[in-house]
């Protein structure tokens, strides 16, 4: 589904399903280096039960126009514009990494529109080591295999719905190269998987947001997750009075768990 937001186009996909502006409305916000795929099952899963599904792809990033946002607050006041512009009035958000410092920061700017919020594979502060940082603005690709090996703790998991040739690995590297090539494509030199985590690292206004925040939510994090730690979550579950949902995974709980997370997620917006 194609929108216009803020005088350029913007891309969220439905779920397979005609979006229906009356239905109770979810909003999937994607992490560093991603886009709307990432939310594929889940977002399926809900547009087939009832929900108009919004899965975006954030500005910058694959079939959303460019240019990328400076600031987690500028792709939060993108989410509420989005909003306005499919004519919905109130959502769920669900976010996963830096998706999850987007959506908790627009229901913290707008809290009358957010009528649950979900964070998965979350944490504040999401600080990014300096190497991480360095790697990915000198050799982008060499990057994306440092987060791939961190994301995915193990050697060779079985994909959560897999298919002939079903790879973790190989398909986390590969959309991470799909996007960033499409960003140099449109934008010589942008690097958008860069941007994400210095996005993610630069981001101070958690708590702040968290104590605006007045629907229910919840975490959704995994138990192996080395990038974003459950440990790293305390201060702020406890200010957004949280429930707190493990899943077996890395950090990549939306391909390693899918059933798991799903079933966190239909818990948490039941």
């Amino acid at each position: 589904m194609k929108l216009t937001v803020d005088g350029r186009e913007a891309y969220a996909y439905t779920g397979g399903k005609a979006f229906d502006a009356t239905l109770p409305c979810i909003v999937f916000i994607h992490g560093a280096g991603n886009d709307h795929s990432g939310f594929t099952l889940l977002a399926r899963w809900f547009a087939h039960h009832g929900h108009a599904v919004l899965a975006v792809d954030l500005p910058g990033h694959m079939r959303s126009a460019g240019p990328l946002l400076p600031d987690v607050a500028a792709y939060a006041r993108w989410v509420l514009a989005l909003l306005d512009a499919a004519g919905v009035r109130e959502a769920a958000l669900v976010g996963h990494s830096l998706g999850s410092l987007i959506a908790l920061e627009a229901a913290g700017l707008a809290p009358e529109r957010a009528r649950r919020l979900v964070l998965i594979g979350t944490a504040f502060p999401m600080k990014v080591s300096d190497t991480l940082l360095d790697t990915a603005r000198e050799r982008p690709a060499a990057a994306m295999a440092m987060v791939t090996a961190w994301g995915i703790p193990t050697l060779a998991p079985k994909p959560g719905y897999p298919g002939p040739g079903a790879w973790l690995h190989g398909g986390a590297l590969a959309l991470d190269r799909r996007v960033q090539a499409a960003g140099e494509a449109a934008e010589p030199g942008r690097n958008v998987f860069l941007h994400g985590f210095e996005v993610c690292n630069a981001y101070r206004g958690g708590l702040a947001a968290a104590a605006r925040v007045t629907c229910p939510a919840t975490l959704v994090l995994g138990e192996k997750d080395i990038m974003t730690p459950p440990r790293a979550t305390k201060e702020l579950a406890a200010a957004l009075k949280a429930r707190v949902r493990m899943v077996p995974s890395g950090h990549h709980q939306l391909t390693q768990t899918p059933d798991a997370t799903l079933a966190a997620l239909r818990d948490a917006l039941a």
